[in-house]
């Protein structure tokens, strides 16, 4: 059992340290050790791990389907040590995974939540969450990266933000628009007077002065969604994340009305949004009807004169 754990532990630090968050894997895998301790197994077998991974009390067969696929990558890592390991075949619990349709914000309803945080929460914690909503409306990065930025990373004089601690442990340079840097002046200096005695290096802090943590970012975003009556909107309710998708998705817009070569310029987009490859920004082509519908039209005049 020590032996297993001990492997558990080496194989979470590779894969780690080849810019793997594992997250989930670091949550739950010690429990499936745990199970095959219980069992009093001398290896992991795939009777085991299909045990595991359906004995959740959520039971839904994407859940039970993303355990085992944790298994199965242990497993494999397991087997170059130990050969008596059994590793689950991938098309045990075969399930496909549906991205789910992202909520497009409409410019009306970002002014919407960034006017609701000066309204429904406390005045320095409401500029706070302005600020923060719009740089991550302006700018496409996700939630976490932008929770990371310490105030070293933001070059003011070129008004470029440095992007340390973005997926795959890669980072990046996010050149700012000139109306989003003075934004995010008006708030530092705001930061500045309420905390004369900085308490974190955080660029966006909270009323205690420390670094904000996205839970509790999570809870205040709820609270302004439905303050400002966006919770009843289709397909789905809106999302942090989906202010990412939103950027995204206007910009491709904004290139398909301006009639350049949206091919050639996605590899922009994708470097700036920090996607490992343009691959992983063209879901964004078929995220929504009005884009699709936009470059089907675009599609249509080439074909009838392709000149």
């Amino acid at each position: 059992m020590t032996r297993l754990r001990s492997l558990l532990q080496q194989y979470l630090h590779v894969r780690r340290a080849l810019g793997y968050k594992l997250e989930r894997a670091g949550r739950l895998l010690p429990g499936f050790v745990t199970f095959v301790h219980q069992a009093r197994a001398p290896v992991i077998t795939t009777a085991l791990a299909l045990a595991w991974a359906t004995q959740s009390p959520r039971g839904t067969p994407g859940w039970a389907a993303a355990r085992l696929s944790l298994v199965r990558g242990f497993a494999a890592y397991v087997h170059a040590r130990d050969p008596r390991t059994e590793i689950p075949p991938a098309t045990l619990l075969p399930h496909t995974r549906r991205r789910a349709t992202p909520y497009l914000y409409s410019p009306a309803d970002v002014r919407a939540l960034m006017d609701t945080a000066l309204t429904a929460l406390a005045p320095f914690k409401g500029a706070t969450y302005r600020t923060l909503l719009g740089l991550l409306a302006t700018t496409g990065l996700r939630v976490g990266e932008a929770l990371a930025l310490d105030d070293g990373d933001w070059d003011v004089a070129a008004d470029v933000l440095r992007v340390r601690h973005a997926k795959f442990g890669k980072s990046r340079q996010v050149p700012l628009h000139a109306s989003t840097g003075a934004a995010l002046t008006a708030y530092r200096r705001l930061r500045d007077r309420t905390f004369r005695a900085p308490r974190s290096p955080s660029l966006f802090v909270s009323r205690a002065g420390t670094r904000l943590l996205y839970k509790n970012v999570h809870v205040t975003f709820l609270h302004l969604v439905r303050t400002a009556g966006l919770v009843d909107r289709p397909p789905r309710r809106p999302r942090l994340h989906d202010l990412r998708h939103s950027f995204a998705m206007h910009t491709l817009l904004a290139w398909y009305h301006a009639g350049v070569d949206v091919e050639a310029r996605l590899p922009w987009l994708s470097t700036y949004l920090g996607h490992v490859g343009p691959a992983s920004t063209y879901w964004y082509l078929t995220a929504t009807p009005e884009l699709v519908t936009v470059a089907h039209r675009r599609l249509e005049r080439f074909l009838e004169d392709p000149s």
